[in-house]
């Protein structure tokens, strides 16, 4: 051994201890107890809940057995405002029912499939140590049950769903949810926990197409979700229904991913995570803004809420949030905290290019003669695609328009008094200060170059599917007003 070798041996040594230690502070115990299992003592029925509720840890200081009851129910149920769609779920609900167990206990499952099912169906829970993790003890008929019992040896935060062929067909239609299993002393203390779990679902019409929609086998094979969302439909925690915590407070997310096929991209938008707790497993990061959260697979995040406004939940493929669904929200009440975040101080209009509003789109090329009747059923369908690609960005899913930014379309009062119907808006574009359902509002919206018929198409989906009036707009209105104000 030579003289340098011999003087940085011990300071290589010392270094690598300190590396373990860090490691062993940054995660839970992870012991697995296959070799010497935990006695049980005592039994408890398990509180199950639906997604974005979590229930509380066990109360209990030794492991204990747990008995599960899960029920498999195939229903209609809502995937989009105007869309239904038959889920197959887990307890009733899409994601499914939330099982919190903790390192150690025993689990005695019972999985029901309710007899008026059509089909066939299992549970593979990835926090399972045995064949299918579950789903080879659990294949069931309608009007069947079934029951087996695991250990649950690791700690960490795992996916369930359903295992029968064809597997993701099954998961597609909404057989997945969460299981947690918690250090027997339990998570460290927050405020609130909440149960986030995102999916995919490919349907036979259009994203927003209404009526009952089916699965579609083939969008499935070539992964084109028509919807991405939180929580089993879109706007299922968003508005009325969204999370809601106190300034000052600390949130702990147990984020899922059913898949069956798309990575999460998931941020908190207006947040940073303090820990991360990688792919739901012992060893966290910290502070960070998105997180990867694979197809089967979770995460757990920890933050904590500075200041009051609305927290953005999105899948950071960020069509998926504004254009197919996949956006959940907590609103975080209480005072303002000026120090962290002032908001708005002072607007002005920026026109760098002289021009008073810039326009959006290509320069209308139809014929001067070009002035279509439509029915009022093609100017719907043909004007809910347009919106969808024009609209929906800023004004949002049934036009709830984004407070503070962008004003709503669904049932305004600005558009209603308007004498143009709205034809003057997507023509010249607006700015300035404007009031809409009592709201103040203070933004630019370009000239869109659409053509007189499509601009009859798209406002005659805004005044009847948006609550607005009603009524039918055909191009050569539009080109009458065009004619005399341009």
């Amino acid at each position: 051994m030579n003289k340098l070798t011999s003087t940085y041996k011990p300071m290589l040594f010392l270094g690598a201890m300190a590396l373990i230690l860090m490691a062993s502070c940054n995660s839970h115990s992870n012991k697995k107890g296959s070799d010497v299992l935990p006695l049980i003592k005592g039994e408890v029925v398990a509180e199950l809940t639906a997604a974005p509720f979590v229930p509380p840890p066990i109360d209990a200081k030794s492991n204990t057995k747990v008995v599960v009851e899960l029920e498999i129910i195939e229903r209609v149920m809502r995937l989009a405002d105007g869309v239904e769609y038959n889920f197959w779920t887990f307890g009733g609900v899409v994601p499914g029912k939330f099982i919190r167990v903790r390192q150690g206990d025993l689990v005695e499952f019972h999985l029901h499939n309710h007899p008026d099912n059509m089909f066939p169906h299992n549970i593979d829970l990835h926090a399972v140590t045995g064949p299918g993790g579950g789903a080879e003890a659990t294949l069931i008929a309608p009007g069947k049950s079934a029951q087996f019992s695991f250990r649950a040896l690791n700690e960490g935060l795992y996916v369930y769903h359903c295992a029968t062929a064809p597997v993701g067909m099954h998961v597609a239609n909404g057989m997945y949810g969460l299981i947690l299993v918690e250090p027997l002393e339990g998570m460290p203390p927050v405020d609130h926990e909440f149960y986030v779990m995102q999916s995919e679902f490919y349907t036979t019409g259009k994203f927003g197409e209404r009526g009952l929609q089916e699965f579609d086998m083939q969008k499935a094979l070539d992964e084109r979700p028509d919807y991405v969302v939180m929580n089993g439909a879109v706007g299922a925690n968003t508005g009325e229904n969204a999370m809601i915590v106190n300034v000052g407070e600390t949130v702990r997310l147990y984020l899922g991913n059913g898949g069956p096929n798309l990575v999460s991209s998931f941020h908190a938008i207006g947040e940073i995570f303090d820990k991360v707790y990688i792919e739901g497993g012992s060893l966290y990061t910290e502070n960070v803004q998105t997180t990867l959260i694979p197809a089967g697979g979770s995460a757990i995040v920890e933050f904590k809420c500075e200041v009051p406004g609305t927290l953005h939940l999105v899948d950071h493929s960020i069509f998926r949030a504004f254009n197919k669904g996949a956006i959940a929200q907590i609103k975080v009440v209480g005072e303002e905290n000026y120090d962290v975040f002032t908001g708005l101080q002072k607007e002005t209009v920026y026109l760098p290019e002289g021009s008073a509003i810039q326009k959006v789109g290509k320069e209308r090329t139809e014929a001067v003669d070009e002035a279509p009747v439509r029915t009022l059923e093609e100017r719907m369908e043909k004007g809910r695609a347009l919106y969808t690609q024009n609209c929906l960005a800023c004004h949002m899913d049934q036009g709830r328009g984004v407070p503070g930014v962008f004003p709503p379309l669904y049932n305004s009062d600005f558009l209603q008094a308007r004498d143009d119907k709205g034809i003057g808006i997507i023509l010249e574009g607006l700015q300035g200060e404007i009031t809409v359902n009592g709201n103040t509002y203070n933004n630019i919206m370009p000239a869109m170059q659409m053509s007189d018929d499509n601009i009859a198409s798209v406002m005659t989906y805004i005044f009847n599917e948006l609550n607005n009036g009603g009524g039918l707009l055909q191009a050569s209105e539009v080109r009458e007003w065009r004619e005399k104000n341009q």
